[in-house]
């Protein structure tokens, strides 16, 4: 029951990171409908940017994830501005073609300033939980813990604030929105500037245990389009659920079956589910 009990935790934890980076996908491909490849990127330099900060500059974690943050959110809106908006009348391949620029930007860029080492990043919560037999790393509970919280300020914001509202609206009905007046360029912004900083606290939870390098978000878009494809497409609560499914998954199948398959395995459960379910868990649209 212990090692079941354990790897249930290590797949709360996946499930909880690959939330993050799906929500951020997913609510700019909801609201947008952009699928940006770009966001393992983004994923990328939060991960440097708070290594960075800790590192070089010697900040203390949550400053580190904060600073991280906003550098990562502002990234995303120049994305948006600089590249997506002048796009917004081409034909949709444009958009993706641009979004894989951006990607291999970004990862040169990171490659030129920081090397393509591996890194190690360091983190205060170090250390381990002991609940009758269970063995929980502080950090793995902080990550699940952190998730959560996000997960919630997130759903808050979009429920309960003008900002948000607007958001939802140019979701559901793009037409709608612009009659009622809401500014579409600053919905888009906004947008973007979340989506990034999910990304960088995602990559900053999941960073101590794991390890910093330019590539580092390949695997984490590939399994967040996976996601999102299998949660639908543009739903938040499909993302969430999305993401733990593969997380546990994951866990579970890397311990009983191989781990040299765990990272088949997303794309295994893709096909069973939309062999079932063509549209996905979810509807289309944010909810």
């Amino acid at each position: 029951m212990n090692i079941l009990l354990q790897n249930l935790i290590n797949g709360l934890t996946l499930g909880s990171i690959y939330s993050l980076v799906a929500l951020g996908l997913t609510l700019v491909y909801g609201i947008l409908h952009i699928p940006n490849f770009a966001h393992g990127a983004l994923y990328m330099v939060g991960a440097f940017m708070t290594y960075f900060f800790m590192v070089d500059l010697g900040a203390h974690y949550w400053i580190a994830m904060i600073g991280s943050g906003a550098v990562v959110a502002l990234l995303a809106v120049l994305c948006e501005r600089l590249v997506f908006h002048p796009l917004r009348h081409s034909p949709p391949i444009h958009d993706k073609i641009a979004a894989i620029g951006i990607l291999l930007f970004l990862e040169a860029l990171v490659q030129m300033i920081w090397g393509a080492d591996f890194r190690r990043m360091s983190s205060p919560f170090t250390g381990v939980m002991n609940i009758q037999g269970l063995i929980i790393p502080e950090q793995r509970a902080l990550i699940i813990a952190g998730a959560a919280v996000l997960v919630v300020a997130l759903q808050l914001f979009l429920r309960r604030t003008m900002t948000g509202s607007t958001i939802l609206a140019m979701a559901q009905n793009r037409e709608g929105a612009f009659l009622v007046g809401i500014d579409a360029n600053r919905v888009a912004m906004m947008t973007f500037a979340i989506s990034g900083m999910l990304a960088a606290f995602a990559a900053t939870l999941y960073a101590p245990i794991n390890l910093v390098y330019p590539a580092m978000g390949h695997l984490v878009i590939m399994k967040a389009f996976v996601i999102i494809i299998i949660g639908g497409m543009g739903s938040i609560p499909g993302a969430v659920i999305g993401g733990m499914i593969i997380g546990f998954t994951e866990a579970l199948g890397g311990f009983y079956l191989s781990n040299d398959y765990k990272d088949v395995i997303a794309f295994a459960l893709l096909v069973v589910i939309l062999s079932i379910r063509p549209q996905g868990l979810f509807a289309k649209g944010a909810h």
